[in-house]
């Protein structure tokens, strides 16, 4: 428990500092556990999406996957590399592609699936289903009221 009655001037006690140190935290436990699978959990996170909606364009596969579009065109061309999507022309916009996951991709998936709730059961063992339900419901709060805030910036 972080002692938060004394006053310090310090950044070390800032919902993002620690956000950030348990995100970087958490990414690391699960790049460990997918070392074996040749993936990275930014490059999971973007081929789950994928393989959940098949013929999805990069701006919904960034906005699912919660990562900006350079970000994701390297992924892509990442996994692409890997062969684990295709890309395939739009019909509307010939300048956008679909992205379609290959089989080698959603068995992947299908694969390490577990790996990533094993992850998230380990993580609620410190915690009750109450306290939980309750931080995912706080930090869905948060992203909202950081979009509004940059909405309006």
């Amino acid at each position: 428990m972080i002692d938060t009655s004394r006053q310090d001037n310090g950044l070390e006690h800032s919902i993002g500092f620690h956000m950030g140190v348990t995100y970087r935290k958490l990414s690391g436990l699960l790049q460990h556990r997918l070392k074996a699978y040749d993936i990275t959990p930014d490059q999971w996170s973007v081929l789950y999406q994928v393989e959940r909606v098949g013929g999805l364009i990069q701006k919904d596969i960034a906005e699912r996957a919660g990562k900006d579009r350079p970000t994701t065109t390297r992924i892509l061309d990442q996994l692409e590399a890997k062969g684990f999507i295709t890309k395939k022309a739009g019909e509307q916009d010939r300048r956008s592609f679909l992205v379609f996951a290959t089989k080698a991709g959603s068995d992947l998936i299908r694969r390490t699936v577990p790996v990533e709730r094993k992850v998230i059961k380990d993580v609620k063992a410190c915690m009750s289903e109450e306290e939980y339900h309750q931080l995912m419901g706080s930090l869905h709060r948060i992203g909202a009221h950081v979009n509004q805030l940059q909405d309006r910036e």
